[in-house]
């Protein structure tokens, strides 16, 4: 399974290295926030992964080698963990090289979001016609980059018991409830994963 994950690191070099310079982009245009930066890298290539393999051909060649349909998944939902850690790792050395300020709490942000977009894009992969992932999850990011944040004040200003209960939550409290619940999202999209692409024909 971990050859897999390796399999698809080797795939795709150069296009970590395509991450790379999209993020110093993003940095040294210094007019978005950190957490939409490491956001945006942690996404990147786990979509672009599926994009890849969505083709028939691919999904028979890994079918054909000695894993079984539930590791090959495993491999999708681990190696995306993977690849969110190493973007995460890039973007802070990059920020940090060029003098921008960011916190953990982006970090935070960001990964618990990665965890959350990825739960519905992964499955939803599966089921959409091949050739159409990729223009999917593009509009998916950009429809929901413009829609989240308004929506997010919206709801602060309208239920401020709600909100007045999260700011009154210590720092770790607040980060681990939101990592554990990105990390509840991600495992439940792992198991419907698993469950479409062991009925799924190639």
């Amino acid at each position: 399974m971990f050859n897999l994950i390796r399999r698809d690191f080797i795939l795709q070099k150069w296009q970590l290295l395509l991450l790379i310079f999209i993020v110093l982009f993003f940095v040294l245009i210094d007019r978005q926030h950190p957490a939409f930066i490491f956001l945006l890298a942690s996404v990147i290539i786990p979509i672009n992964t599926l994009a890849n393999d969505e083709k028939a051909e691919t999904n028979i060649l890994l079918n054909s080698l000695p894993y079984t349909r539930t590791e090959i998944i495993a491999s999708r939902y681990l190696g995306s963990i993977v690849f969110i850690i190493l973007a995460t790792g890039v973007t802070s050395i990059l920020l940090y090289v060029f003098n921008k300020p960011f916190s953990i709490t982006d970090i935070a942000i960001s990964s618990s979001l990665a965890l959350l977009l990825l739960s519905f894009y992964l499955p939803m992969s599966y089921i959409i016609k091949p050739g159409y992932n990729f223009p999917v999850a593009l509009i998916s990011f950009l429809i929901l980059s413009g829609i989240v944040p308004p929506m997010v004040s919206y709801l602060s200003e309208k239920f401020t018991s709600f909100t007045d209960f999260i700011l009154k939550l210590s720092v770790p409290t607040l980060y681990t409830s939101a990592l554990l619940l990105g990390l509840a999202f991600y495992g439940t999209s792992w198991c419907i994963s698993s469950l479409i692409y062991r009925r799924k024909a190639f």
